[in-house]
């Protein structure tokens, strides 16, 4: 077993510790150091699921990546993609529908294009959760005008 950030090999012990917390195989400093950001940043362990999972398959994302007002779960800022994981959707208000279609429409001011995805898509279809973002990955590279 290796750690999914560094490569290195790890223990029993360390895959259980850190697949039992997060459900990703981490050494023991990357589990520290994404333990602070779910702490720091309110992240959802589908979000560090889903980034991981991403890295896996060649993409290249970031994690609560700042976008000038707030901290989005994953960001590809080659393609100007925000993606955050909805936790709570099933207890959504009108007023948080209208923030998140707000910050929406500010991100997308900025040329930002982003995407809700609830936290249960991420749970038990990872694979086509990582497939159909990879495919809009892919539509947004190829709408990038080159300067």
């Amino acid at each position: 077993m290796t750690c999914k950030e560094c490569g290195t090999k790890i223990t029993h012990e360390e895959y259980e510790a850190s697949y039992d917390v997060i459900g990703v195989a981490l050494c023991e400093k990357h589990l520290k150091l994404i333990k602070r950001i779910i702490l720091n940043n309110n992240t959802p362990l589908e979000a560090i699921q889903l980034f991981y999972a991403l890295k896996e398959r060649g993409a290249q994302p970031m994690l609560e990546w700042w976008d000038g007002n707030k901290s989005v779960d994953i960001a590809f800022s080659r393609v100007k993609l925000n993606i955050e994981i909805d936790t709570e959707y099933d207890l959504i208000t009108h007023e948080q529908a209208l923030k998140d279609l707000e910050e929406s429409m500010h991100s997308f001011k900025n040329g930002f294009t982003t995407i809700r995805i609830p936290h249960l898509t991420v749970k038990y279809y990872l694979d086509d959760t990582v497939e159909n973002i990879l495919g809009i990955i892919s539509s947004l590279k190829a709408n990038i005008k080159v300067i």
